[in-house]
């Protein structure tokens, strides 16, 4: 499962209320290789379920992961970030042995 926390939920309740996305949306999150230390986060709106998602609602929030990705984030909370060091979603990922010092990569 992936959690969702109240800063994560905001900024998506916000976004979506925005318009910008088609009635329906939802969080996906994904991994794909890539990053200084081998995997990266990948996080988007979409609208279509696809074949093998996993499919979660955790704090009012939708989240589906396609199947293989779901394997390296299980666990794992998205938050809401809008500190000094930028805006944008963080992953919190229990499974993570290594990341890079933004955040955005890791390895297991």
């Amino acid at each position: 499962m992936i959690k969702v926390n109240d800063s994560a939920r905001d900024q998506v309740a916000q976004l979506l209320s925005e318009g910008a996305f088609p009635e329906g949306s939802f969080v996906r999150v994904g991994v794909k290789g890539g990053g200084c230390s081998g995997l990266m986060y990948q996080l988007e709106f979409d609208s279509e379920a696809r074949e093998g998602d996993q499919v979660f609602e955790d704090n009012g929030v939708k989240v589906v992961v396609d199947r293989k990705s779901y394997l390296y984030l299980v666990g794992t909370e998205l938050e809401y970030t809008g500190g000094l060091n930028g805006k944008g979603f963080v992953f919190r990922n229990p499974n993570a042995n290594r990341t890079c010092g933004c955040g955005e990569s890791f390895s297991i």
